[in-house]
């Protein structure tokens, strides 16, 4: 049976026009045989896009994802022979964006793919989208991170935010409840650090007048006001051992009681929470409940540190730069995106944010130069970098090595084979070491 008279090409061709989202239908040699008008518009593409190349027309390519450095859907679902669903970077007209892919097989009478369907959700819809406050980058580490965020948010499943402190979990957490059934309703964070027992226990539940001293009126907990939302505990692993107890007769039965009442309340929350410690240490020294940490972690994500990155760093840069600089248009200097590069951050994106509000200040011009970005006691100090951060947190071996790598490639003005020789390692350890940093 050949494909121009296989009966169903045009039913399924028709069937994508229903499709609200972007959706595409392909053949096995990855040539695009129908697209619905969403994908048009997407693109940008008239009737010229039938029998391209699918990775020509989404990522600029010559050849397929999986033989230009990148996981490849049609490729899985080739091999599988089963529904794939995963976190891709297209070219659209507004730029690199991440995009939600699920390609599905279509068989033949005899059970024979013969085509795929493609349909593409954005990972960032535009829902109270605010410049400032978006999640940014392109990096392998991040888009493993934004692809669980993406499979967790329509999910009502608790989510564990783990990663050090700078990394941007609040954000992570909003982007859970924007792209969840309850972004409609309240989004409310819970500053779990320094509150006393009797403090985290009314800012939590609440309490009624007269409940204690001082008490002359009613107060709604932060548990009533998420009702319906989510409710974002942040450095959970800072609440006191004797408030855990209560959290977790929360979470197991769903009610609480505020300070001083006597009548049970229904809590109706999604929790997300966040911390920068070992939560599965804590538990072991006796400072964090198991069975509270079993609660709040079914579907625990891992935020990279931005030394992990790697080019997402002059994304976010830039980024920052424009939201931060909207009195006046700023570039950075050639000189300041090498000094960026080779940076390792232990503050993570909190320090990045500080170091570019600073150097607005600092700069008279339209351009913000290296200098501007220092700090006055690095100035000087070519490998101030790496002591920094490793000063200021251990860094793992790992982690270390990955830091001078970046500095290496930035610094190394030759070929990748001079470089792997100057740092006594074989081409090839140097080209697997170089596409962990991307």
């Amino acid at each position: 049976m050949t494909e121009s008279s296989y009966p169903t090409l045009p039913a399924i061709s028709s069937m994508l026009e229903a499709i609200p989202a972007p959706a595409v239908l392909l053949d096995r040699e990855y040539r695009i045989r129908a697209a619905n008008d969403a994908y048009r518009r997407t693109f940008q593409q008239d009737g010229a896009l039938l029998n391209r190349h699918c990775y020509e027309v989404s990522h600029g390519y010559s050849v397929p994802c999986d033989q230009a450095g990148e996981t490849c859907p049609l490729r899985q679902c080739q091999e599988s022979g089963r529904r794939q669903r995963m976190l891709h970077i297209h070219n659209t007209p507004k730029g690199r964006e991440h995009v939600d892919v699920e390609l599905s097989p279509i068989r033949d009478e005899e059970g024979e793919i013969r085509f795929y369907v493609e349909i593409m959700q954005p990972a960032h819809p535009g829902r109270r989208e605010r410049s400032e406050r978006r999640m940014i980058g392109f990096s392998n580490a991040y888009t493993h991170m934004l692809e669980l965020l993406s499979r967790a948010a329509p999910a009502d499943i608790s989510v564990l935010l783990l990663g050090e402190s700078g990394t941007g979990k609040e954000l992570a957490a909003e982007y859970l409840h924007e792209r969840s059934p309850r972004a409609s309703k309240p989004f409310v964070t819970v500053e779990c650090s320094g509150l006393t027992d009797s403090l985290f226990e009314s800012e939590l539940f609440g309490h009624e007048k007269g409940a204690f001293t001082g008490a002359t009126h009613r107060k709604m907990g932060l548990v009533e006001a998420a009702a319906g939302g989510t409710l974002f505990l942040d450095e959970v692993g800072d609440i006191p051992l004797s408030m855990q107890v209560k959290l977790l007769r929360l979470l197991e039965s769903g009610a609480y009681r505020p300070v001083g009442g006597v009548t049970p309340k229904q809590a109706d929350f999604r929790l997300v929470c966040a911390t920068h410690q070992p939560l599965q240490e804590l538990v072991r020294e006796g400072r964090f409940r198991q069975d509270l940490y079993y609660r709040i972690s079914p579907f625990p994500v891992r935020l990279p540190a931005l030394r992990e990155r790697g080019d997402d760093v002059l994304h976010l840069a830039r980024h920052l730069l424009d939201s931060l600089s909207k009195q006046r248009i700023l570039n950075f200097a050639e000189n300041a995106e090498h000094w960026l590069r080779r940076q390792c951050f232990p503050g993570n994106i909190r320090e990045l944010r500080n170091r570019i509000e600073r150097a607005i200040l600092l700069c008279d011009g339209a351009e913000i130069e290296a200098s501007h970005l220092q700090l006055d006691d690095e100035a000087t100090t070519d490998n101030r970098p790496l002591i920094a951060a490793a000063e200021e947190k251990l860094l793992t071996l790992e982690e270390a090595e990955l830091c001078y790598l970046q500095q290496a490639l930035e610094r190394h003005q030759g070929d990748n084979a001079s470089l792997a020789k100057a740092l006594g390692v074989s081409e090839r350890t140097l080209y697997r070491k170089i596409r962990t940093l991307k």
